[in-house]
């Protein structure tokens, strides 16, 4: 590989931890409580109780994949080693789908959050003022940017504990009880995706392998530490928020409009708006936020990379930058992608989109992953996924699962989804030289 292609090795265990949690974190202060209003608290926990299972077995057969191939590409390069260049290409484009699209969305959430201090600055601005901020943030260095992305992950773990205690002295089990299944089972297959937004892009941590010190051990510690972070605070936030007045008063702001911030909400609720624990979690939730829009940058940056470098994308997108060695190119044209995205103004759709290219990211990663069990049985694997071969299975039927279910309840999103899924493999196809 030539020199003007190697990224800088730099990371241990707790910066992956930090990564890991802080690529997922926003979903626990945003997004999630809209699937209450398609399922319920019954059918919401129901979708997230599948999601979970999902995740920690993706988790641990992911990690065997990180560990046996640490490269840059992540789901693209174990796909492609597996089942060639064309699944290979189809399991990149989702994960760049995944990556690209997830930070418009928490860009507008950290827009509306700001602009209630900036009123004079359009949410839009600040989005955008974001992008450039954070992009060069990742351009400047990879250990500074993952410096930053786990203090700031650090904060926004304290401040979830902090609501969890707060609320928790509310929690009444009568409460998780209330219209607990508005909608009938059918509620439980509509809000899979708010429950994925729980977790979503927790997988970026395979992203920095080629980046990391000692990739074999330090992976493993930080996505198993990872997701029993993750797992742990889902629980917490959920039944602490809709334990406290049932899971109305975590959807709906006085106005009767869907909201976007669940914990100031359910605070507001217990203790009133004036409470000092209220203006705590309200005045620091913005952590939560740029943890997870940071992050999945610098996901999105290395598997935008990984596609220039084998040539699936321009050339010019797989170099790095002559001083700092990140990929300042794949960064910079993931940001323009991000900033037209922002235009549209339609969040829900923007983050319903990211949800399919994960759910492609898992189908394809789990069958490229039983695929290298038959195919190279003597692969060096440092790190072997236990109960083989429940847990890949496991993950691959519930993906498979979902993504049915999201295709039925979200038939116009699934089209523009393989809409530019199928433009960018008819692309692939024609333009792509070895």
């Amino acid at each position: 590989m030539e020199n003007g292609q190697q990224l800088k090795k730099t990371l241990g265990p707790l910066m992956l931890w930090g990564l890991g949690v802080g690529y997922v974190i926003s979903g626990m202060y945003f997004g999630w409580n809209l699937g209450l209003e398609k399922g319920g608290t019954l059918g919401l926990a129901v979708a997230t109780f599948f999601i979970i299972i999902m995740y920690v077995t993706f988790t641990f057969s992911y990690t065997e994949l990180a560990c046996a191939i640490p490269k840059a590409g992540g789901a693209f390069d174990y796909a492609m080693r597996a089942l060639g260049k064309d699944w290979g290409f189809i399991g990149g484009m989702a994960q760049n789908i995944e990556f690209i699209f997830a930070p418009p969305a928490i860009a507008f959430a950290i827009g509306a959050y700001l602009h209630i201090f900036l009123p004079s600055v359009s949410v839009l601005a600040i989005a955008i003022f974001a992008y450039f901020v954070f992009t060069a943030l990742n351009i400047y260095g990879v250990k500074a940017a993952a410096s930053f992305e786990l203090a700031i992950t650090v904060i926004a773990v304290v401040e979830l504990l902090i609501f969890a205690g707060a609320a928790m002295p509310a929690f009444e089990f009568s409460n998780l009880e209330k219209n607990a299944l508005p909608h009938g089972w059918s509620g439980a297959f509509a809000a899979i995706p708010f429950a994925i937004w729980f977790f979503l892009a927790i997988e970026g941590v395979a992203n920095v392998a080629e980046e990391t010190v000692n990739p074999q051990r330090n992976i493993l510690i930080g996505f198993g530490s990872a997701i029993l972070t993750l797992v742990v605070l889902c629980i917490l936030t959920f039944s602490s928020s809709v334990g406290i007045a049932g899971w109305e008063t975590v959807v709906y702001d006085a106005a009767g409009n869907a909201s976007d911030s669940p914990l100031p909400l359910a605070l507001a609720a217990r203790f009133g708006e004036g409470h000092v624990l209220y203006k705590l979690v309200t005045s620091i939730g913005l952590f939560g936020l740029i943890a997870s829009f940071h992050g999945i940058i610098l996901a999105a940056g290395r598997s935008t990379f990984e596609f220039g470098r084998v040539g699936f994308a321009p050339k010019k997108l797989g170099d790095v930058h002559s001083k700092f060695r990140t990929p300042a190119n794949a960064l910079l044209i993931n940001m323009a992608i991000g900033i037209v995205a922002l235009f549209t103004g339609k969040t829900g759709e923007i983050i319903t989109i990211a949800c399919f290219g994960a759910l492609t990211l898992y189908i394809v990663s789990m069958v490229a992953f039983l695929v290298l069990r038959k195919k190279e049985p003597k692969l060096e694997r440092p790190f072997r996924v236990p109960v083989y071969p429940a847990f890949p299975v496991v993950a691959l039927v519930i993906a498979v699962v979902s993504l049915l279910a999201m295709v039925v309840y979200n038939p116009w999103i699934a089209l523009v989804y393989f809409g530019i899924l199928g433009a960018a493999y008819g692309g692939f196809k024609l333009f792509y030289k070895k």
